[in-house]
């Protein structure tokens, strides 16, 4: 069953009940068009996310560094609000006849602002950056995978050289983990860079206080607003300053106060009470790439039994703590895609609550014994799994989620431990193994995400440690249609190749899926020209200006 790309306008009336006021992803905040946008101010935006170890994002590229990045730094491509590439840093670009190189021309006149000026040779910097081992990059090294070198054919033109035909790699260069960095500042030490990277934003950093904020003014010699930005010229906001607030109850008080006018990672609560009042509005922008999901480790046991992995997955049902725990903010998904993602393909039938089969599924696996605690037991091991869970990655309402599944899989024998650890530990304890369950999120633009989770060359960890084929999945099969399918450039043969793949995946009950990757943000009605970035839905403050 293939679920289609949804309009954005679909996307708020399905959530119309609860989020009335909500803007989808790509939307912009901005109710009154006719408005004169007010120069000036500073902006304080509290996110819930994990502070970054590393301001650039090459160095290991995760989802805070993105958050952050998308305010200082700027990408060749982007995407706009219809899905379609559109011109950035690079003005055109041009596919070889055999696919192996594509070529861009830059737009001319940019500069860094520490003045060096953005040309090719600034663009295969940043390429040899990600790819140098030495910069530990592990989103954007995986996304670059198919690229052999970067070449600048003269000042204003690079070629991407590649080993074989890469279908996602203008969707990969959408993404903060590829932005462009001054090449001068590139050639400092990591430790100084990652506090003070260089871009050619509309913002610069100015002041990292650990723990507290990061503090970034307007680029007063700002030229190059993305194709679909709502003005040209400066940002109007004089600064921003981007505060850490890891405690939700205490960012949702610091925006009802003022303190704060913009938030990310919103509580399902905050929405529905937002949606009551008259001073907050929220966007709704969910992640492309991957659906959030739970991933079942197959490397090991007892995950390494099929039966054992659709009894975890059928045996318990995940919709109605989705339905009372999200108050209708989140859909469930059954699918290995977000919903933005027109390659996304979904088998509800497989995900049907069949506790009887369960039951016989893991009786035929040799689990037919349990204990005084009711656990399942195999000669003489008790059928535990292992959950650790990031706190810096999921909201309350989601590790609430996970206790009720826990919950339910005892019902069937099932001994889940969950176990809720910061990002550095939760990274440590994958790395390790230390894992049957885990859910992951990893955001990458377009269907290509499922080359890097699920393709068996994942499993090798990346060079900062991280590995992102974390349900082991090790089909030589599925491998070949993946790469197929990531060298086909009919988009009709293409998609058929994926859903081949995402069925090979689904009905080898590697994956629950739960819902779209969670991007909420609130922000003050004082707030306007405030959206999500269409590729990786991180917000944009370029065109925001405030109102009093």
């Amino acid at each position: 069953m293939r679920t289609r790309l949804l309009p954005l306008v679909a996307l708020a009336a399905a959530s119309a009940l609860v989020l009335a006021g909500c803007t989808s992803g790509g939307g912009t905040a901005t109710d009154d068009a006719s408005a004169t946008p007010v120069r000036g101010g500073t902006l304080t935006y509290a996110t819930g996310d994990a502070e970054p170890t590393c301001l650039d994002p090459h160095v290991g590229g995760n989802y805070p560094q993105a958050l952050v990045a998308s305010q200082y730094l700027e990408e060749l491509v982007s995407k706009d609000s219809h899905g379609d590439i559109i011109p950035w840093l690079a003005t055109s670009w041009k596919q070889s006849d055999d696919g192996l190189s594509w070529t861009f021309t830059l737009k001319k006149g940019v500069k860094f602002t520490d003045g060096t000026p953005f040309d090719a040779a600034a663009v295969v910097a940043n390429m040899n950056a990600v790819q140098d081992p030495k910069t530990l990059s592990s989103t954007g090294y995986l996304a670059l995978g198919k690229v052999k070198k970067t070449v600048a054919v003269d000042t204003d033109t690079v070629r991407f050289e590649l080993s074989q035909p890469d279908s996602d790699l203008l969707d990969s260069l959408t993404q903060p983990w590829l932005a462009i960095e001054s090449p001068t500042a590139l050639k400092r030490p990591m430790a100084t860079n990652c506090v003070s990277p260089v871009g050619t934003g509309p913002f610069e950093v100015t002041k990292w206080v650990k723990q507290s904020a990061i503090t970034m003014v307007r680029n007063p010699h700002y030229t190059s607003p993305v194709q679909d930005a709502a003005h040209t010229g400066e940002a109007y906001l004089s600064k921003i300053v981007w505060r850490f607030i890891p405690d939700s109850a205490s960012r949702y008080a610091a925006l009802q106060s003022g303190d704060v006018q913009v938030t990310d990672n919103a509580q399902p609560d905050e929405l529905v009470a937002a949606a009551k009042g008259q001073t907050i509005k929220a966007i709704d922008a969910p992640r492309p790439g991957a659906s959030d999901r739970i991933e079942l480790n197959s490397s090991q046991a007892p995950f390494d039994d099929e039966r054992v992995r659709q009894a975890f997955i059928t045996g318990v049902d995940v919709n109605a703590g989705i339905k009372t725990l999200f108050f209708g903010t989140a859909k469930r998904s059954y699918s290995l895609l977000s919903s933005v993602e027109q390659d996304s393909y979904s088998d509800k039938a497989l995900f049907t609550v069949n506790t009887a089969k369960a039951e016989k599924l893991l009786d035929a696996a040799g689990w037919s014994q349990k204990n005084s605690q009711g656990y399942r037991v195999k000669d003489g091991k008790q059928l535990t799994v292992r959950f650790p869970v990031s706190t810096n990655q999921s909201i309350p309402a989601e590790r609430a989620l996970f206790e009720q599944i826990q919950e339910q899989a005892k019902k069937l024998g099932f001994d889940v431990e969950i176990s809720q650890l910061d990002l550095s530990s939760w990274y440590t304890a994958l790395a390790k193994h230390q894992y049957e369950l885990v859910d992951a999120p990893y955001t990458k633009v377009g269907p290509g995400v499922l080359d890097i989770l699920y393709d068996s060359s994942g499993i090798t960890p990346a060079p900062s440690g991280y590995f992102a084929n974390n349900a082991q999945v090790d089909i030589p099969s599925l491998d070949a249609t993946l790469r197929k399918a990531g060298q086909e450039s009919d988009p009709s043969t293409r998609q058929d190749l994926y859903d081949q793949a995402q069925k090979t995946i689904l009905e080898g009950y590697y994956v629950l899926p739960l819902y779209d990757q969670q991007n909420h943000f609130l922000y003050r009605t004082t707030v306007h020209g405030l959206r999500a970035f269409p590729s990786v839905s991180t917000p944009s403050l370029y065109d925001v200006w405030l109102s009093k």
